[in-house]
């Protein structure tokens, strides 16, 4: 058993290796490593933008949540939180619920969350805390962002 475990893995490495070679198993509309990648239209940029706002995207994002608290909750990670994972959670928050919002998000273990940025009016700006506070272990939400109508 105890050389059957290494030859196991070094194979499925071995493997792993070789089918990552060919590009073009290993993306669908990625470009190749030597095509020069072309910018996307106006229309692919709209489709790409209404999806990521959309309710089902929104859904998805709050289910994502949802998840890494019970498994939060379930390995006892709830009560010490990282502050990647407490950032992470809460742009994903204001990303679905803040369209064309440009926010980042920094956070501290002690649960503290900053949010820097613009947004387009006063009831995005308005909407910043709550939502931040939905998350699990937000214990002070701090808004450096203002308000920045979008360019038209």
């Amino acid at each position: 058993m105890k050389k059957l475990t290494p030859f196991i893995i070094s194979c499925v490495l071995v493997v792993g290796a070789a089918g990552c070679q060919d590009t073009a198993k290993t993306t669908v509309n990625a470009p190749a490593p030597d095509e020069t990648p072309t910018a996307p239209t106006a229309q692919v940029t709209q489709e790409a933008q209404q999806d990521a706002q959309s309710e089902l995207r929104r859904r998805q994002l709050n289910e994502d949540i949802r998840a890494r608290e019970q498994r939060n909750n379930a390995t006892g990670g709830d009560r010490e939180r990282a502050g990647g994972d407490l950032a992470s959670e809460v742009r994903s928050k204001l990303e679905a619920n803040i369209p064309n919002g440009q926010l980042t998000v920094n956070a501290k273990e002690d649960g503290t969350v900053t949010v820097s940025g613009t947004v387009n009016n006063q009831e995005q700006l308005a909407k910043i805390e709550p939502l931040a506070k939905e998350i699990k272990g937000v214990t002070q939400v701090i808004v450096n962002a203002t308000v920045a109508p979008p360019n038209s």
